[in-house]
């Protein structure tokens, strides 16, 4: 059999040209599509009202605010806080590259905690004040736990393994081209990250212990620590959220609902407690237009 090399060098000279110009073609729309993907574009600066946050993110998704738990997780807490807000749907990424990232008073913060940690220190809110320094650790390993650990696991089952991926293609409006493109940035990601080197079925069993040790925490509580909404509770239901609503076809679509019914719970009285509005916040399965 030949090797691409060999293939290569019995072409002749202008068959060598197209080889060599339709692989940079190639590479040029690859880079492209990455850098629309990874980086902000360049924007013109609006005029927004003043002392109001201005919530950047991609868009309302099917059966859950967003796609990104980390866009239900900084909404959320604007609602827990009651901080006045303004959504902006669009593809403006922020400096880091991601969703979400807000404005405030001109000022641009990234990274969904480093927003919280900004609008704390300026606004003097502090959903964790009633904490004891032991349970301010506690809810602090929890959000690690599903941050750093279970927001990998959605990753995997979202873009790795070999299911149903029709949903996920719909749910960003993507190609084929584009949606391999993602896989392989995210397979070198989550590599590196390490809980992408197991076996589908290692990781499935952690994925499980995690959810296993939120629902055991949680236990019949109203919320993560009890009957009032901490700021760990807006990064655990960001996450869920995504189990919950969106993990059409990863085959465990009802885990939730199936295994840990009191997390299955835990959603729905986030949903009506802070998110009155869900149904206008949604597509439907965009079988209509979210109209906030």
């Amino acid at each position: 059999m030949k090797s691409i090399m060999d293939t290569f060098t019995d072409l002749d000279t202008s068959q060598k040209v197209l080889y060599v110009f339709g692989g940079a073609v190639v590479a040029i729309v690859s880079v492209v599509g990455l850098r629309k993907l990874c980086f902000r574009e360049k924007r013109a600066k609006k005029d927004y009202p003043r002392d109001t946050v201005i919530l950047h993110q991609a868009g309302r998704a099917h059966y859950a605010p967003s796609m990104t738990p980390f866009a239900v997780k900084l909404e959320t807490y604007l609602r827990i806080a009651k901080i006045p807000f303004q959504n902006v749907h669009g593809r403006q990424r922020s400096s880091k590259g991601k969703f979400p990232w807000i404005e405030y008073n001109g000022l641009e913060v990234a990274d969904s905690s480093l927003c919280i940690k900004f609008l704390n220190k300026k606004l003097g809110v502090d959903l964790n004040r009633n904490l004891s320094p032991a349970d301010r650790g506690v809810v602090q390993a929890m959000q690690t736990m599903v941050e750093d650990h279970l927001y990998w696991f959605l990753i995997l089952f979202r873009w790795q393994y070999d299911n149903d991926k029709s949903f996920m293609v719909n749910a960003f409006k993507i190609g084929k081209f584009m949606f391999w493109m993602i896989q392989r940035r995210y397979k070198k990601q989550t590599w590196s990250q390490g809980l992408g080197r197991h076996t589908e079925e290692e990781a499935t069993e952690m994925f499980k212990k995690d959810l296993q040790s939120l629902s055991d925490f949680i236990g019949t509580k109203k919320f993560l620590m009890g009957d009032k909404p901490f700021e760990t509770d807006c990064a655990v239901f960001g996450q869920l959220s995504q189990v919950y609503w969106h993990f059409t076809g990863t085959g465990h679509e009802n885990i939730l609902k199936d295994k840990y019914p009191n997390l299955a719970a835990y959603c729905e009285r986030m949903k009506e407690t802070f998110w009155p509005d869900w149904d206008q916040c949604i597509t439907h399965g965009e079988t209509r237009e979210a109209t906030k």
